[in-house]
């Protein structure tokens, strides 16, 4: 009966030590990412709610920031492994001796949208001389549209960082800001009730459309010593954007985590994110980023083919 307990026992002492190993052997990741709440930028909390990057092996830590020039500062302080960056900040970064590599394209064209209250003055971008146009934070790609929006419609406008779209929105209603920025599905609400106007979208400028202006970066020495935990996350990160354009179930983890209704969140989706805006594998319109870059003082002078070589790194499929 002894010999029976023991090895009963035993047994159950291996059946933990497997189990601590198995646990033990699921890297972490920490990442840095903007604006919580949008479509985009759930990708990961999403696949991680879901278990898909408990099936490739990681566990995901995140951090929300105000946007992606804050993100993209904590991936260059070592703070996170991985962090949203606007494109043309991490180029110029890069161009000015950061270790930035790009793994993953984030958003190529945008839904993000300005808007004015319902009794602005304020029609167009060329309406805007001597007010001020919000954009999240210095170096985010809301800051580069606002650039390509000012130069599009000549407008001598004043851009001010006003952080996320909750905080811009307060800013807007109360006069402190003339032009506020969202992106679905902030914003739509307000719209809904006609309390808010539209007078630009992030389609309205070629980088807005066409172009990756958002990415997710690293820094070379995390891409050196963890190469195949960053490999596992990029094809995490893929099945997750399969599974949120393929499934209800997504939708409605992606309302909770909203505080959204299924309705909006299908909406979302459906009208203002098309999967392939958001599908990681390209790091589009490199030769109009590149002039944008020096347009909009990001850059000195374009990169060069072996400086974008060694910088954009997006690992290969997997199977």
């Amino acid at each position: 009966m002894r010999v029976i307990r023991f090895a009963a026992l035993t047994a159950m002492a291996a059946a933990l030590a497997l189990t601590n190993v198995a646990a033990s052997a699921q890297d972490k990741l920490k990442l840095a990412l903007g604006q919580r709440g949008n479509w985009d930028t759930a990708i990961a909390e999403l696949g991680q709610q879901a278990g898909i990057f408990k099936k490739r092996g990681l566990e995901l830590e995140i951090l929300w920031t105000q946007g992606a020039g804050e993100s993209q500062q904590a991936v260059i302080s070592g703070s996170v492994d991985i962090g949203l960056a606007g494109t043309l900040a991490a180029f110029g970064a890069y161009q000015k001796g950061a270790p930035l590599r790009i793994i993953a394209a984030e958003a190529t064209g945008a839904a993000d949208f300005w808007y004015v209250k319902a009794d602005s003055p304020i029609k167009t971008i060329k309406d805007l001389d001597g007010k001020t146009i919000a954009y999240s934070t210095n170096g985010a790609s809301t800051h580069t549209l606002v650039l390509a929006f000012l130069k599009a419609g000549g407008a001598a406008g004043k851009p001010i960082a006003t952080g996320g779209p909750s905080q811009t929105f307060t800013q807007v209603m109360s006069g402190q800001v003339d032009v506020g920025w969202s992106a679905p599905p902030f914003g739509l609400e307000a719209l809904k009730e006609n309390r808010i106007r539209i007078i630009a979208r992030a389609s309205d400028v070629a980088v807005g459309r066409n172009q990756t202006i958002r990415s997710l970066v690293t820094t070379a020495t995390v891409l050196d010593t963890r190469a195949d935990a960053l490999r596992r996350f990029v094809q995490g990160y893929r099945e997750t954007i399969d599974w949120m354009y393929s499934s209800d179930d997504a939708l409605k983890a992606y309302a909770a985590f909203a505080k959204i209704s299924f309705e909006l969140a299908k909406r979302v989706r459906d009208e203002f994110f098309p999967k392939n805006l958001v599908w990681p594998d390209k790091v589009s319109g490199l030769d109009t980023l590149m002039q944008d870059g020096v347009t909009f003082k990001y850059l000195r002078e374009p990169l060069t083919a072996a400086q974008v070589s060694e910088m954009v790194r997006i690992p290969a499929p997997m199977k």
